[in-house]
């Protein structure tokens, strides 16, 4: 009936259990585990955020050197330092005892010359014929036409042409050479290349020696550049840097070619230099610091 008290169990009763949920009521979920911490880097310090973007490298700005690099680095400097001024045959033999690279490296020359280099009556420039050669192989392009083309194939010339040659390296931008030689008739077309080749030391000169004269031997010039003629040319600053062999090379034939080398710039001096023309001379190779020469 309404409003009916409950019946209250019995003093001394055990208590009624609860009833059970029904059977297709799911389940409760377990509790998840919390996550697991990160591990935390050996010697304490903050950890890299993983999500972190990445530092960008500054263009020009090398990696750092490793700690053997730069301790080998001083100690080669060291010792060029203190040995100063040697001669040639020293000098070559300094370079061949600091060398640390695998490959061949090119010893390389570098003059600085009392010239100013702003009148154009005192820039240097020229060719010489190494005894020895450079120990590369260098391309030649000539260009020519009539009977000198044969001439040119039969001297070693790389890639020999005429008209159809200047278009090429014209429109196509072809530079794939390192020495330019051309006969005399073929000038007015090559001077067309004047924009192409000069920026790139590649424009025939009669200084340089690159301008094959009518009565001149085509045969003769493209084998003393494909033995190892060597040009150079002064540079805004006053100085000269050219490659006068491989370390490879025996001590006595770097320091005859360097010796042919400083004789055919001191040949060259310009007749309004006054005073000191050759102000210093310094040898180097590719990985190698420059050593200080006495000519």
């Amino acid at each position: 009936m309404a409003n009916e008290p409950e019946a209250t169990p019995a003093a001394g009763a055990a208590p009624v259990a609860a009833a059970a949920p029904p059977a297709d009521t799911p389940a409760a979920p377990p509790a998840s585990a919390p996550p697991a911490p990160r591990p935390q880097p050996q010697g304490g310090g903050k950890q890299p955020d993983p999500d972190a973007p990445k530092k960008k490298k500054k263009p020009g700005v090398p990696p750092r050197r490793g700690k053997k690099l730069r301790a080998h680095r001083r100690n080669i400097t060291k010792k060029v330092e203190d040995a100063g001024q040697v001669t040639v045959k020293a000098a070559v033999a300094l370079l061949k005892s600091v060398k640390r690279a695998k490959f061949d490296e090119t010893v390389e020359i570098h003059m600085n010359l009392g010239i100013d280099a702003t009148q154009s009556d005192q820039m240097v420039r020229g060719t010489v014929s190494l005894p020895h050669g450079i120990g590369k192989s260098v391309r030649v392009v000539v260009f020519c036409q009539g009977a000198n083309i044969e001439k040119a194939k039969a001297a070693g010339a790389d890639i020999v042409g005429g008209a159809e040659l200047v278009e090429r390296v014209q429109k196509e931008n072809f530079l794939d050479f390192d020495i330019a030689i051309t006969t005399q008739d073929m000038m007015p077309q090559v001077a067309k290349l004047g924009k192409v080749l000069g920026p790139r030391g590649l424009m025939p000169t009669p200084k340089a020696g690159t301008v094959v004269s009518a009565t001149g031997d085509l045969a003769a010039v493209v084998g003393e550049f494909k033995a190892g003629k060597v040009e150079y040319r002064s540079d805004k600053s006053g100085q000269i840097h050219a490659g006068v062999g491989k370390i490879s090379f025996a001590d006595d034939k770097l320091a005859e070619n360097v010796a042919a080398f400083v004789e055919a710039v001191r040949g060259a001096k310009p007749s309004g230099v006054r005073g000191n023309y050759i102000n210093g001379v310094v040898l180097s190779a590719t990985m190698c610091p420059g050593v200080r020469v006495t000519v």
